[in-house]
Parts: C-alpha cells; structure tokens; sequence
C-alpha cells in the first residue's frame, strides 16, 4: 500500500469539489477525487492505498461525499494529524477508516508502504520499520466500520430495518 500525502486543512471542497456533487454514484465521486489538489490521484490510486493528511483533514462543509470519494476509491484509511469533527462522524457513517496520529501524520511520506492494524491502532511504516500507535477504536465504532456503515450496523443489530 503506498502512501499519498498532503497538507494541513484539507477541505471537503478539495476531496471532491462541488461542481462533481450532482452525480452521487460513489464511482463518479471517485473519479474526481483529490483532482484538485492531485490532478493525477484518481487515476493513479490503487485498491489499499492510504492518504495520509496533516492537521484539521475534511474541513469544509458537511457532506458526506468528501469520504464517500476517498473510500470509493479503494483507499485503506486516511491518517492524519486531526480531523474535522464533521469528517470523522461521516468517515465513521460510511464505515470508512481514519486513524488520528500526529506522530505519523508528520513522519511518513509519500510512497512509503505503510500498514495498519486497526484492531490495536498500531500503524507500520514498512519502509523505515517505524511504528506508531493510535488511539484504536472501540468496540461499537469497530462495529459500524466492519458493517460497512451505521445503517448496516443498525439492521445487523436489528434496530434498523
């Protein structure tokens, strides 16, 4: 899994700019993902991959597209410093991975191949062989990420139909 990388308030605008957000088909999304930032992103995004941002990552407007876009194109997780709160919520609704690492948000970079273990929040730079440990997620929120989303994590509880 190689590494993309990028800067500190990395808005939702620049994820996916709104003039793509009439489609909402998750492969169209993809398609235009990061374009603005990195023409070359979707194109050259491949399934396992992590993105990798600096602090206040999905800043912006509330749209669950910005993390619709990055999962749909087959990234792993993002890591970043922090995130904004309304980023991590709708990353968490979607059942899409991010990890909140300042240590190795600031360390890795781009190309490196990087593995994580969300169960124990341990984050492998492969590369270097550096290890950094994140916060893992607790049970309930593993929950809704492996059920692909809360709704179906809600229906798999049988509280949602």
């Amino acid at each position: 899994m190689k590494v993309y990388k990028y800067g500190d308030n990395v808005d939702t605008d620049v994820i996916i700019p709104a003039r793509h957000l009439n489609n909402p088909d998750p492969k169209a999304l993809a398609s235009h993902c990061m374009e603005d930032i990195d023409a070359d992103f979707a194109s050259t995004v491949e399934e396992g991959d992590i993105v990798v941002g600096g602090a206040n990552f999905g800043c912006g407007s509330s749209r669950e597209h910005a993390p619709l876009a990055i999962k749909s194109c087959g990234v792993k997780c993002v890591i970043a410093k922090s995130f904004a709160r309304i980023f991590y919520r709708n990353a968490i609704n979607i059942g899409f991975p991010i990890m909140e690492c300042p240590q190795a948000a600031g360390e890795i970079v781009p190309g490196h191949q990087v593995s994580v273990d969300f169960a124990s929040g341990v984050i492998t730079d492969e590369t270097t062989g550096k290890t950094y440990q994140a916060a893992p997620f607790p049970a309930f929120v593993n929950g809704i990420i492996e059920n692909g989303g809360l709704l179906n994590s809600l229906k798999a509880r049988g509280v949602a139909k």
